[in-house]
């Protein structure tokens, strides 16, 4: 009996010991879900081709630094196209995406044109009574013409690339309107991300004013909005953060960039057109893409939404990395609230692009 008690002693304390040894490893789980790390290896730890498999912890240290000194709510999702990781913070939970939406908007349109129901020539006319609010260099030629005729093709661009809220509210319209959208997202299963109801409700909603045609001629809007009382503009501002018609989590924005980036969403010749468009986004040079290196590819686009005394909302981007080895990573970083300067809020996206590039085991 005694030399049963002193044999389970030893194995108990063989297997704790075990267990203790095994503590800095990655725990295992399911594919498709998020690793977890307890207590990740020293940054000089080695890394190999095996990082498809998961992140080097390094990376996931300093991402996780820059999002806990970073003031506000901020999101951050990190996946390896291709591979088996993602890894972020507060990556499931809503963040505004303002003109994050765009992409969705064409993803639905030229789903559409893959079955043969619309076409990139397909003519849109936009007139006085299509325009919206806010950034949109097609007002100019509008007014100036009473009303204009563009291409499926040329709104793609100036949507995206140029991310112009009138060419996306006309091809909002082509497409189907919002309940397309949403239909788009439940057929793909893309998880976490609502559409709104189009740029002027939703940019109307969120400053307390209500939406009349005339408010998107010239700067009519802006004096509209400076006339609503702060308090009503706050609560109206804290309503939509709190639960943004809009809203996305991160993860399943890079989910979907996963997706897009495979061929999984559209056919090759509408994938292929949308990543080229992308990779010709003129809007916020300095967010994401400036940490990119040179000899990588990067497509992407941005988010920007309303301020109020020192606070910004819905300062994001989204986007593609490519390395010269063809590895692919996708990057969401997003914004809901922060009273930090522009600058600031630029460091930060370009810092997150700026790691994953340097811990890339090229």
């Amino acid at each position: 009996m005694i030399q049963f008690r002193y044999i389970f002693a030893m194995l108990l304390t063989i297997s704790l010991s075990a267990c203790a040894s095994g503590s800095n490893r990655p725990v295992v789980q399911q594919k498709g879900t998020p690793p977890i790390y307890q207590n990740p290896a020293p940054a000089d730890t080695p890394i190999t081709r095996s990082t498809r498999e998961r992140p080097n912890p390094a990376l996931v240290r300093e991402i996780a630094d820059l999002w806990r000194s970073f003031p506000g709510k901020t999101g951050i999702a990190v996946k390896r196209i291709d591979g088996e990781w993602e890894f972020g913070h507060r990556m499931d939970e809503y963040f505004p995406q303002q003109s994050v939406s765009k992409l969705w908007v064409a993803m639905t349109l030229l789903d559409k044109i893959d079955k043969g129901q619309a076409s990139l020539s397909d003519p849109i006319r936009i007139g006085k009574e299509d325009l919206t609010v806010f950034y949109q260099p097609m007002a100019a030629e509008v007014e100036r013409e009473g009303a204009v005729v563009k291409t499926v093709y040329t709104l793609l661009d100036k949507a995206l690339a140029s991310s112009d809220n009138t060419a996306n509210d006309a091809l909002l319209n082509h497409a189907g309107g919002p309940d397309a959208v949403r239909k788009f997202f439940a057929k793909h299963d893309l998880g976490k991300i609502r559409f709104g109801p189009g740029e002027r409700l939703l940019q109307s909603g969120i400053a307390g004013v209500e939406w009349k045609q005339n408010l998107s001629y010239r700067r009519t809007f802006y004096t509209a909005r400076a006339n609503v009382p702060v308090e009503r503009r706050r609560q109206a501002l804290e309503a939509y953060l709190a639960d943004p018609v809009d809203g996305a989590s991160p993860q399943a924005i890079a989910r979907a960039l996963d997706k897009l980036a495979r061929g999984e969403l559209l056919s090759e010749n509408s994938t292929r057109l949308l990543q080229s468009i992308l990779s010709r986004t003129r809007s916020g040079p300095n967010r994401l893409k400036a940490g990119v290196p040179s000899d990588w590819e990067f497509l992407h686009k941005t988010g920007t939404g309303q301020v109020l005394g020192a606070v910004s909302t819905g300062y994001n981007d989204i986007g593609i990395m490519t390395a010269p080895d063809g590895t692919r990573y996708a990057v969401v970083v997003m914004l809901g609230d922060t009273t930090a300067s522009i600058p600031e809020r630029m460091r930060l996206m370009q810092s997150v692009t700026r790691a994953v590039a340097r811990y890339h085991p090229g």
